[in-house]
């Protein structure tokens, strides 16, 4: 009897161990499940890498005014607009474009394998014209302009259709341009294809009011050819041999591959507003990155190395434990930044590492002030729950000042000063989760299980005697 009286009265007691084991075995869970999806995140999505650590193409263009048009506000808007359209379907990862005072446009191509064609599909104007044409009849070098111009109406022009064998000319054709007939701003899409004979192509189609048009002009050039210009140089001349209605057409040349995919690329963008012309070309070589990134990574390892052995030396068992939430830290600000599809630039790797040395702060503030509550001669589960309570303003106050300074850097700032911001910020946040949470449930895991159960404990030495 005495027995069953004492096991009721130890009752209470089991209950309670039984489920701080069930609340330390979530707290457990949840710090494991935070570093396993952080590392399949690190994994599974890759950080895309800069300009400055990739390598790449930067390069500066330049609007200007011609006889026909003129620089405003809105077409170096527009020009903006065309570029980004044909960059993104050139698949260039996270490109930067960013207007640089009254016409010109900055481009930077992180990790761009061929600058050279990327060079030639952003700036072409990509001006498409179909026009109305005659083969040069006898001699084209009697052929003045007057004569040209009396002949076939003001405006012709005397041109060649030249064809090509890879780079070399193979034939020229003498050809008499007169009007355009239809641009490429009736155009409703275009798409790469091939011809009868497995030639690439390009198939066009026409929006109504381009059907109508394009069946007009070939009504009346049936037996005449229909030049195909782009930028004013003629890529094709097809002869008509009847009408075409219905909107499609092909536009055919000694095109490569390449070539064609480029051409369905500027099509499909639409022509620039205005000319532009490049004034600066800098290629950036993958090594000057690589060095970069190896030269941070080794700054980083010192920097933490350090940060570790003062944690442990001054405050001993509790900055252990900072050491543990300030790794998880790290690989959580770098799984956040994947998923934000952040582009990681040498400026944002600062950022990173500045923000390493804020997420300490927050512990220093929270274990600064259990020093003071265990002076106090609190206990160990009180003074912790003190601490973090009084540390929390501190902590939120400057945080939220340097979140301030970070969200107008990225509201001001440009490239790779926003690189900076956005590393600088998503550090801020997760350093203020991992040291009010993740520190604070291994601090109450220990004095659950004893590690920590007396303020004299030698856990507690240096940092708190």
């Amino acid at each position: 009897m005495r027995g069953r009286f004492q096991w009721i009265l130890n009752r209470p007691s089991c209950i309670i161990d039984r489920t701080l084991k069930n609340i330390n075995q979530f707290r457990l869970l949840i710090i494991i499940s935070v570093i396993v999806v952080s590392i399949i995140i690190i994994m599974k999505m890759p950080i895309t890498l800069g300009l400055d650590l990739q390598g790449g193409s930067r390069l500066v263009l330049e609007a200007y005014d011609t006889d026909s048009v003129k620089v405003t506000d809105d077409s170096v808007s527009g020009v903006v607009a065309v570029i980004r359209n044909r960059i993104d379907a050139l698949g260039v990862t996270e490109p930067t474009i960013q207007r640089k005072g009254r016409n010109q446009v900055i481009v930077e191509l992180p990790g761009i394998k061929d600058p050279d064609r990327a060079i030639k599909v952003i700036g072409d104007t990509a001006q498409l014209e179909f026009v109305e044409s005659e083969w040069a009849p006898g001699d084209e070098k009697v052929l003045s302009q007057k004569k040209i111009e009396e002949f076939y109406g003001k405006g012709a022009r005397l041109d060649k259709v030249k064809e090509y064998r890879g780079d070399q000319v193979v034939s020229e054709r003498p050809i008499i341009l007169k009007n355009a007939a239809l641009t490429g701003a009736e155009l409703k899409g275009a798409w790469p294809g091939i011809d009868g004979y497995g030639n690439p192509v390009v198939d066009i189609e026409f929006n109504g009011k381009g059907a109508e048009l394009f069946a007009g002009v070939t009504t009346r050039n049936v037996g005449k050819p229909l030049a195909i210009l782009l930028d004013k140089k003629i890529i094709s001349a097809p002869n008509v041999r009847e009408p075409i209605s219905g909107g499609r057409a092909q536009i055919s040349g000694s095109f490569t591959i390449e070539e064609v995919q480029d051409l369905v690329i500027k099509l499909k963008a639409g022509a620039l507003p205005v000319p532009v012309r490049i004034i600066e070309n800098r290629v950036i070589g993958p090594t000057l990155g690589k060095d970069s990134i190896d030269k941070s990574k080794f700054a980083g390892m010192i920097g933490l190395v350090f940060i570790v052995f003062f944690m442990v030396s001054y405050y001993r068992y509790p900055g252990f434990l900072a050491d543990i939430a300030l790794v998880m830290y790290c690989l959580s600000t770098v799984a956040v930044l994947a998923l934000l599809r952040t582009t990681l630039t040498l400026p944002g790797i600062a950022g990173f590492l500045l923000s390493i040395g804020m997420a300490v702060d927050a512990n220093v503030i929270i274990f600064e002030r259990l020093k003071e509550e265990l002076q106090l001669g609190k206990t160990v589960r009180l003074s912790i729950e003190t601490s973090f309570k009084r540390a929390f303003a501190a902590i939120l106050d400057s945080n939220v000042t340097t979140l301030i300074a970070a969200a107008t850097l990225f509201w001001l700032g440009t490239g790779t000063i926003k690189g900076f911001a956005v590393t600088l910020s998503a550090g801020i946040v997760v350093s203020m989760l991992t040291a009010l949470t993740i520190t604070r449930m291994m601090l109450d895991m220990s004095v659950d299980g004893k590690v920590l159960n007396s303020p004299d404990s030698k856990m507690l030495y240096r940092g708190f005697k």
